[in-house]
């Protein structure tokens, strides 16, 4: 069966040498930004239905264990098609309208922004019944360097229907968010929640964040000693201060935060500043150690999960 990568398999020797170029590169360099315009027309991924348009905004070595981040669309009656990874894990992202997600067969119309993550030797796919364009995104962690795939040759258009998902998920739902005051040592009330947890990835994969920081307000300087990091601006525009540097961040930009380095978040202009963020351990032993550790919290001190009924 014919198979379509998304992305191609990295030797070790090359990724170390891209870790080590994005690590010492200025954080101006190691923020990406995302531009539909430079973003490559794609048919029939993995062999689906019509096509997508999408590029990668953060590449393996970025941050430990992820293999990339792609940022894209999905063009009206166009789908992935329906496919496995045994070595390595993802999630889908819609930022706006709805798609049919699909996991193990089970397919469910998910109002955006949401997610869906698929669980490393598990089927997925995605499909957008509309008229219009859907913002999609895709965060891909391995098990290793290399990224594989098997495809099924299934488009997944017309599939049943299941009212309810039959599969964890996640909504972008501002409602859920509860208030903090002075998260990490910052200034005034942020909205926060941890929507995802360990326990639904079976790679390092540790944790999916949602955090909005208002106007006025900023999340102080914290470091974490076994968890990457990337924050993705789903809306608004601010200030990154990572390590000893500081740069100007806005809507579809990806700020890699590496092992140990400090990270620090202002709010700036008239909108929230939005953001997904995604923790991944440096391995599985570091993962569990989280997992296993009291107090439960946020940021690698485990924390409430997904409960896989849309939260």
């Amino acid at each position: 069966m014919k198979t379509r990568s998304f992305a191609l398999a990295i030797p070790g020797a090359l990724l170390s040498l891209a870790a080590f170029s994005q690590s010492t590169a200025p954080l101006e360099k190691r923020i990406a930004h995302y531009d539909l315009s430079k973003m490559r027309p794609s048919p029939h991924v993995h062999g689906g239905a019509g096509d997508m348009q999408f590029g990668v905004l953060l590449n393996a070595g970025a941050i430990p264990n992820l293999l990339f981040l792609h940022r894209g669309i999905i063009n009206p009656h166009s789908s992935i098609g329906e496919h496995y990874h045994m070595r390595c894990e993802e999630m889908f992202v819609i930022l706006d309208g709805e798609a049919e997600f699909t996991v193990d067969g089970r397919t469910s119309l998910i109002k955006g922004p949401a997610a869906v993550p698929d669980r490393m030797g598990h089927a997925h796919a995605i499909y957008n019944p509309g008229d219009k364009p859907i913002q999609w995104m895709n965060i891909n962690v391995g098990m290793g360097p290399n990224y594989d795939n098997f495809d099924l040759g299934d488009t997944r258009v017309g599939a049943a229907l299941d009212p309810i998902p039959q599969f964890p998920n996640m909504r972008f739902d501002r409602a859920l968010l509860r208030t903090m005051n002075a998260m990490d040592g910052g200034q005034g009330p942020v909205q926060y929640r941890r929507g995802l947890d360990p326990t639904v990835f079976s790679t390092p994969w540790a944790y999916v964040d949602h955090l909005v920081i208002p106007p006025g307000s900023s999340v102080g300087a914290r470091a974490l000693p076994a968890i990457g990091e990337f924050y993705y601006v789903m809306a608004g525009e601010g200030t990154a201060q990572i390590g000893g540097e500081t740069a100007a961040i806005k809507t579809g930009d990806a700020i890699p935060v590496a092992i140990n380095q400090s990270r620090a978040f202002t709010q700036t202009g008239a909108e929230p500043l939005e953001f997904l963020i995604i923790g991944v351990s440096k391995d599985l032993d570091s993962k569990i150690e989280m997992m296993n550790a009291r107090p439960a919290g946020r940021g690698g001190r485990g924390g409430r999960g997904a409960s896989g009924r849309g939260n």
